[in-house]
């Protein structure tokens, strides 16, 4: 039977995959854990080999996981807290920027699809200074310190015609910033990882990766410069979910059940289709606004 793998954007999930599958193929790979609050847990993984690499499927570099069991809830406090920490670790990934930099922020997804939204919503509640500082210089802000702040929304390829590879090099090209930082909507593995969870990354990203719909990737090698990745796991393969509620229903000896979980695996039809919360809408709207504070947070001098 063919083997089934998981599919993911999460560094952290690929891990702990592959410590249940065979802990020898850790090498290469490092891994850092420890809490910021009281229930949030951070998790830096550091890809440092290409074997390591191909064996976890993401590029060498790190990835921080900051897991927070209640970033689906209405509560203004937890989120703000929650951006401040994003901030901190965004901080700790972003190259000298403590010097004023220039920034272009990508918001990768569909609008139209709440569930890939977040990319977008997220942009739309960022503090935008390069027309300001273009038009006024830093007088506009009393003279202090200020990144020079653009963004961009490319679309979907399906509306535009063109990979958000070729939209984002040509806006580099004529804006010419220091630093790439795109934000996207993530696959996980896990249901308790659905929208309480948020990946940084300094390897960039591959747009559509969660779903299996390949795009080109965007990253220090693609696009010339610096580029960091923010993700938030919306939505979970089907396949998974069926997958893991077989396992847990059956017993590992009973053969009958495990050939029942085999089928559920190689089934094509839960292969392609994907869940999401029921109240979606309101999920990405509050994690696109935490979102967007973290980076004005991270990006303030």
């Amino acid at each position: 039977m063919k083997d089934y793998q998981i599919r993911t954007d999460l560094a952290l999930e690929a891990t702990e995959e592959m410590k249940r599958a065979d802990a020898e193929h850790m090498h290469g790979i490092a891994i850092e854990e420890y809490r910021c609050l009281e229930e949030v847990r951070v998790t830096k993984v550091m890809i440092k080999t290409r074997n390591a690499a191909k064996s976890m499927g993401k590029p060498v570099g790190t990835y921080i996981t900051v897991e927070a069991p209640s970033l689906q809830e209405d509560d203004e406090e937890y989120h703000a807290s929650i951006a401040k920490e994003l901030a901190r670790e965004l901080k700790d990934v972003l190259p000298d920027i403590h010097k004023e930099k220039s920034v272009l922020v990508v918001g990768l997804g569909n609008r139209d699809v709440t569930a890939d939204a977040l990319g977008p919503s997220t942009v739309d509640n960022l503090n935008i200074t390069r027309h300001i500082l273009r038009e006024y210089g830093k007088q506009a802000y009393s003279g202090r310190q200020m990144h020079s702040i653009s963004s961009l929304i490319p679309g979907v390829m399906a509306k535009t015609g063109m990979e958000t590879l070729e939209i984002v090099k040509g806006v580099i090209k004529e804006t010419k910033p220091d630093i790439v930082i795109v934000i996207d909507a993530l696959a996980a593995r896990s249901t308790k990882r659905l929208s309480r969870t948020v990946q940084i990354s300094d390897a960039g990203i591959q747009p559509g990766s969660g779903v299996g719909n390949h795009r080109d990737a965007l990253c220090k090698d693609s696009l010339g410069i610096p580029v960091i990745a923010i993700g938030v796991p919306m939505v979970v393969d089907a396949q998974t979910i069926v997958v893991d509620a077989l396992e847990e229903m059956t017993s590992a000896e009973d053969v009958h059940a495990r050939t029942i979980c085999y089928r559920a695996r190689e089934n094509s039809q839960l292969h392609n289709m994907y869940v999401t919360t029921k109240n979606i809408d309101e999920i990405t709207k509050r994690l696109s606004e935490t979102l967007a504070e973290a980076i004005n947070i991270a990006l303030s001098i």
